[in-house]
């Protein structure tokens, strides 16, 4: 437990509220707009702007929405189990399905523009993230939630029972220090890309995870965290729809062979590893080719800005980590309240582990679309309840912050946070390395990550102003120790885990991999939840 001091005189701003959300996407604002409606008295912080920051607010996002109809409903959740390894819940995917719903219905009367379909249906599977988000921010602004924009949470409080009770943080803009006490806490600040360019991750670095574990909160899922997406070389933009319709190519125009198949991604990793690989949307025809303008512009700008026809002329591709965005790893939530592990903290969205309805292998788009309103939905609301019961004096408990990473007082060494994060990269990045798995790789990486959370640990932040990247760097490395630790002891291949020393699927290896602790790091094996496997399989 760190010893910083919270009293207050040393915050320029001092708040308090029944709940505080951390992190201002669809599953923060969900689960302010939930606890708000639920009697509770909210604050929301952003490391950005709420309702432009973070994935789903640029671009296009599928919705796993579902018309409550058996047949369909049974398809929809059968569809993923097989990718993901059999290690999701039915019981989950149910509830996810109903939220979904309701609450994409809710948009619907809230104002959000749906198109119709050709026989003049509502078509509610897609929500554009600009207009959605701008929605979201209306709404929660108009029940009182308070916004603080680009004001990225620090440190977590806890009480002398060990139970959450707040957070610290800073004004990226002004400077100025903020301390939030509060009766519960919702993490909803996304997953982690890793810096890694991919589109609009940068403010998504694994900040939520280090606070929850730094609280005593564990993690699960951590070695489903090698998602990469298809990108232009050139280009952030990482939808990867219209690849569907794409021809992969070898530099001298020979098609890739597979590369357009369910396993594409692996055999263009493969052979990103000796040689770039080319790609031409040319299976699309020319109706096709206006509506995905139509649908996704933000797609097509870089090429625009470039001078490519991408439905006519080749352009290089690559691959961008996306790590636990995502994936499917995050903090583990305990029964259907998305509670921790921890009293008085709630996880919701990217931010928790997606297994319970995405198994091992990523939802893209429309599972994650899904999973964000609905968890930060019943977060909020189960957040709310829990800061009722304690009475009315839930802002007045002796506090204390937790989280020494870029804390340390007294040390002689100055943190390089720059150097910490290009050196993380340096081991999740590759594809040899993260995306094909080996042990020795995954041992090797271990060592290396481990010396840098010893650095960590030891130095201090250079002052104030720096503190943020400090704290990002630390949670980087934290997330990748996690992952690797995880992927170790995971001995066989399921879902997105690929390891090549072990490249079937083990049935004895059908339960969640739980870890957790930052300075030793720990796995242990966990049940399924309610999971069904098909007979025979």
């Amino acid at each position: 437990m760190c010893t910083q001091d919270s009293s207050s005189s040393n915050f320029d701003q001092n708040l308090a509220s029944d709940v505080l959300v951390i992190g201002g996407g669809p599953s923060g604002t969900w689960a302010a707009w939930s606890a708000v409606s639920t009697g509770a008295s909210v604050i929301l912080v952003d490391k950005g702007y709420c309702g432009t920051s973070g994935c789903a607010a640029a671009a296009g996002n599928g919705v796993w929405y579902v018309p409550p109809e058996p047949e369909s409903r049974e398809a929809a959740m059968a569809s993923r189990e097989a990718l993901g390894g059999f290690l999701s819940s039915r019981n989950w995917m149910q509830r996810v399905l109903d939220q979904t719903y309701t609450n994409v219905n809710l948009l619907a009367e809230w104002g959000y523009p749906f198109p119709t379909d050709e026989e003049g249906r509502p078509y509610r599977r897609s929500l554009q993230g600009p207009e959605y988000m701008r929605l979201m921010r209306k709404q929660i602004k108009r029940a009182g939630v308070k916004i603080l924009d680009h004001s990225p949470a620090l440190q977590l409080l806890v009480d002398t029972e060990g139970a959450v009770a707040g957070a610290t943080g800073i004004n990226r803009q002004t400077g100025e220090k903020w301390i939030a006490r509060a009766g519960a806490v919702i993490i909803a600040t996304g997953g982690c890309a890793f810096l890694s360019k991919a589109l609009g991750c940068n403010v998504l670095t694994g900040d939520g995870y280090l606070m929850a574990a730094e609280a005593g909160a564990e993690m699960s899922g951590m070695e489903f965290s090698n998602a990469y997406a298809i990108a232009p070389a050139f280009s952030s933009v990482t939808k990867t729809l219209f690849y569907n319709w794409a021809t992969f190519t070898y530099e001298d125009g020979t098609p890739i062979p597979g590369a357009g198949s369910q396993r594409g991604r692996s055999v263009i990793a493969q052979t990103l590893l000796s040689q770039p690989v080319y790609a031409i949307l040319d299976k699309a025809s020319e109706e096709m080719r206006l509506n995905m303008r139509l649908s996704q512009p933000n797609f097509f700008l870089p090429f625009d800005r470039a001078g490519i026809d991408p439905f006519t002329q080749r352009f290089p591709v690559t691959l961008r980590l996306e790590g636990t965005v995502r994936g499917t790893g995050g903090i583990r939530i305990t029964d259907y309240s998305c509670a921790t592990s921890v009293p008085g903290l709630y996880a919701a969205g990217d931010a928790a582990t997606r297994e319970l309805i995405c198994g091992g292998f990523t939802g893209g788009g429309s599972h994650n679309a899904a999973w964000a309103l609905s968890s930060g939905y019943w977060a909020g609301k189960s957040a709310a309840v829990y800061a009722h019961d304690l009475g009315a004096n839930i802002t007045q408990r002796s506090v204390e912050t937790v989280g020494e990473a870029g804390f340390i007082s007294g040390s002689q060494r100055q943190l390089h946070s720059e150097e910490i994060i290009q050196a993380t990269q340096g081991e999740v990045f590759p594809y040899d390395r993260n995306y094909f798995r080996n042990e020795q790789g995954l041992t090797d990486s271990l060592q290396r990550l481990n010396h840098l959370w010893q650095e960590i640990r030891t130095s201090h932040s250079a002052n104030d102003s720096h503190i943020l990247r400090t704290r990002e760097a630390a949670a980087m490395v934290a997330t990748a120790r996690w992952m690797y630790s995880s992927a170790l002891e995971r001995k066989e291949t399921r879902g997105m885990h690929k390891h090549g020393d072990y490249p079937e699927l083990d049935d004895k290896q059908q339960h969640h991999l739980i870890s957790g602790g930052l300075d030793e790091v720990w796995v242990k094996t966990a049940p399924l939840q309610n999971a069904r496997v098909p007979v025979g399989v």
